[in-house]
Protein backbone atom coordinates (compact mmCIF):
# COMPACT_ATOMS: atom_id res chain seq x y z
CA UNK A 1 0.00 0.00 0.00
CA UNK A 2 1.27 3.55 -0.36
CA UNK A 3 2.65 6.26 2.22
CA UNK A 4 -1.25 7.11 2.50
CA UNK A 5 -1.91 3.70 4.76
CA UNK A 6 1.24 2.42 5.68
CA UNK A 7 0.84 -0.15 8.18
CA UNK A 8 -3.10 -0.32 8.14
CA UNK A 9 -3.91 -3.90 6.19
CA UNK A 10 -7.22 -4.75 7.51
CA UNK A 11 -7.38 -8.64 7.80
CA UNK A 12 -11.34 -8.50 7.59
CA UNK A 13 -11.21 -6.10 4.34
CA UNK A 14 -8.73 -8.74 2.87
CA UNK A 15 -10.86 -12.05 3.91
CA UNK A 16 -14.13 -10.57 2.45
CA UNK A 17 -11.84 -10.37 -0.68
CA UNK A 18 -11.02 -12.90 -1.01
CA UNK A 19 -13.74 -14.51 -0.31
CA UNK A 20 -15.34 -12.26 -3.54
CA UNK A 21 -12.49 -13.73 -5.55
CA UNK A 22 -13.26 -17.19 -4.22
CA UNK A 23 -17.10 -16.76 -5.66
CA UNK A 24 -15.74 -15.45 -8.48
CA UNK A 25 -13.92 -18.48 -9.86
CA UNK A 26 -16.75 -20.78 -8.67
CA UNK A 27 -18.87 -18.97 -10.86
CA UNK A 28 -18.20 -20.76 -14.05
CA UNK A 29 -17.21 -17.99 -16.57
CA UNK A 30 -14.18 -18.34 -18.39
CA UNK A 31 -11.33 -16.73 -16.96
CA UNK A 32 -10.36 -15.10 -19.50
CA UNK A 33 -13.32 -13.33 -20.39
CA UNK A 34 -13.06 -12.33 -16.30
CA UNK A 35 -9.10 -10.87 -16.96
CA UNK A 36 -11.00 -9.14 -20.39
CA UNK A 37 -13.97 -7.21 -18.42
CA UNK A 38 -11.38 -6.58 -15.30
CA UNK A 39 -8.79 -5.05 -18.08
CA UNK A 40 -11.54 -3.00 -19.93
CA UNK A 41 -12.84 -1.84 -16.34
CA UNK A 42 -9.60 -0.71 -15.40
CA UNK A 43 -8.20 1.01 -18.83
CA UNK A 44 -12.26 3.13 -18.41
CA UNK A 45 -10.99 4.51 -14.83
CA UNK A 46 -7.32 5.34 -15.56
CA UNK A 47 -6.46 2.97 -13.14
CA UNK A 48 -2.57 1.73 -14.15
CA UNK A 49 -1.68 -0.80 -11.40
CA UNK A 50 -5.11 -2.79 -12.42
CA UNK A 51 -4.61 -2.49 -16.35
CA UNK A 52 -0.98 -3.22 -15.63
CA UNK A 53 -1.89 -6.54 -13.21
CA UNK A 54 -4.68 -7.46 -15.89
CA UNK A 55 -2.60 -7.99 -18.60
CA UNK A 56 0.19 -9.74 -16.50
CA UNK A 57 -2.66 -11.98 -15.40
CA UNK A 58 -4.83 -12.26 -18.86
CA UNK A 59 -1.05 -13.32 -20.28
CA UNK A 60 -0.90 -16.17 -17.63
CA UNK A 61 -4.03 -17.21 -18.49
CA UNK A 62 -3.06 -17.46 -22.30
CA UNK A 63 -4.15 -14.23 -23.65
CA UNK A 64 -2.50 -12.93 -27.15
CA UNK A 65 -0.78 -9.24 -26.88
CA UNK A 66 -2.23 -8.59 -29.86
CA UNK A 67 -6.02 -9.38 -28.29
CA UNK A 68 -4.73 -7.24 -25.33
CA UNK A 69 -3.49 -4.36 -27.09
CA UNK A 70 -7.10 -4.37 -28.91
CA UNK A 71 -9.50 -4.57 -25.96
CA UNK A 72 -9.68 -0.87 -25.55
CA UNK A 73 -10.78 -0.68 -29.26
CA UNK A 74 -12.93 -3.96 -29.29
CA UNK A 75 -15.81 -2.61 -30.92
CA UNK A 76 -13.57 -1.63 -34.05
CA UNK A 77 -12.24 -4.89 -34.64
CA UNK A 78 -13.10 -8.56 -34.72
CA UNK A 79 -10.51 -10.45 -32.58
CA UNK A 80 -13.36 -10.92 -30.05
CA UNK A 81 -15.81 -13.57 -29.59
CA UNK A 82 -19.50 -12.30 -29.36
CA UNK A 83 -19.65 -13.80 -25.56
CA UNK A 84 -16.32 -11.38 -25.05
CA UNK A 85 -18.34 -8.73 -26.66
CA UNK A 86 -21.00 -8.91 -24.63
CA UNK A 87 -18.97 -9.17 -21.88
CA UNK A 88 -16.92 -5.88 -22.87
CA UNK A 89 -20.33 -4.39 -23.06
CA UNK A 90 -21.66 -5.32 -19.76
CA UNK A 91 -18.55 -4.20 -18.28
CA UNK A 92 -18.17 -1.09 -19.97
CA UNK A 93 -22.24 0.20 -19.37
CA UNK A 94 -21.67 -0.94 -15.65
CA UNK A 95 -18.27 1.00 -15.02
CA UNK A 96 -19.49 4.66 -16.93
CA UNK A 97 -21.71 5.46 -14.33
CA UNK A 98 -20.27 8.60 -14.10
CA UNK A 99 -20.16 9.49 -17.78
CA UNK A 100 -23.92 10.00 -17.29
CA UNK A 101 -24.38 6.84 -19.29
CA UNK A 102 -27.94 4.63 -18.85
CA UNK A 103 -26.05 2.28 -17.39
CA UNK A 104 -26.84 -1.53 -18.59
CA UNK A 105 -29.89 -1.38 -20.35
CA UNK A 106 -31.58 -4.25 -21.51
CA UNK A 107 -30.34 -4.53 -24.29
CA UNK A 108 -27.04 -4.85 -23.17
CA UNK A 109 -28.48 -7.46 -20.06
CA UNK A 110 -30.05 -9.59 -22.61
CA UNK A 111 -27.13 -10.11 -25.18
CA UNK A 112 -24.73 -10.65 -22.08
CA UNK A 113 -27.52 -13.59 -20.88
CA UNK A 114 -27.76 -14.87 -24.21
CA UNK A 115 -23.91 -16.05 -23.53
CA UNK A 116 -23.80 -17.00 -20.43
CA UNK A 117 -25.47 -18.61 -17.16
CA UNK A 118 -26.99 -17.04 -14.13
CA UNK A 119 -23.89 -18.42 -12.02
CA UNK A 120 -21.21 -17.21 -14.93
CA UNK A 121 -23.12 -13.61 -15.13
CA UNK A 122 -23.24 -13.46 -11.68
CA UNK A 123 -19.49 -13.99 -11.57
CA UNK A 124 -18.70 -11.08 -14.53
CA UNK A 125 -20.84 -8.56 -12.56
CA UNK A 126 -19.26 -8.99 -9.35
CA UNK A 127 -15.67 -9.23 -11.02
CA UNK A 128 -16.93 -6.06 -12.99
CA UNK A 129 -17.64 -4.36 -9.71
CA UNK A 130 -14.61 -5.85 -7.88
CA UNK A 131 -12.55 -4.26 -10.31
CA UNK A 132 -14.20 -0.63 -10.02
CA UNK A 133 -13.61 -0.99 -6.20
CA UNK A 134 -9.88 -1.99 -6.54
CA UNK A 135 -10.03 0.46 -9.36
CA UNK A 136 -10.84 3.67 -6.98
CA UNK A 137 -9.19 2.24 -4.03
CA UNK A 138 -6.17 2.48 -6.22
CA UNK A 139 -6.83 5.97 -7.38
CA UNK A 140 -7.28 7.03 -4.34
CA UNK A 141 -4.18 5.63 -2.71
CA UNK A 142 -2.49 7.09 -5.76
CA UNK A 143 -0.86 3.36 -6.78
CA UNK A 144 1.10 3.15 -9.21
CA UNK A 145 1.54 0.56 -12.23
CA UNK A 146 4.04 -2.63 -10.96
CA UNK A 147 2.65 -2.41 -7.39
CA UNK A 148 -0.06 -5.45 -6.29
CA UNK A 149 -1.91 -5.53 -3.20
Amino acid sequence: MSARLQNRNNPDVVSAIQQLVKAIQAGGADPLVLELVHLRASQINGCSPCVYAGVASAKRHGETDERLHNVVAWRETALFTEAERAALALAEAATRLQDGAPGVTDEVWEAAAAHFDEAQLSAIVTEIALTNFFNRINRTLQEQAGKTW
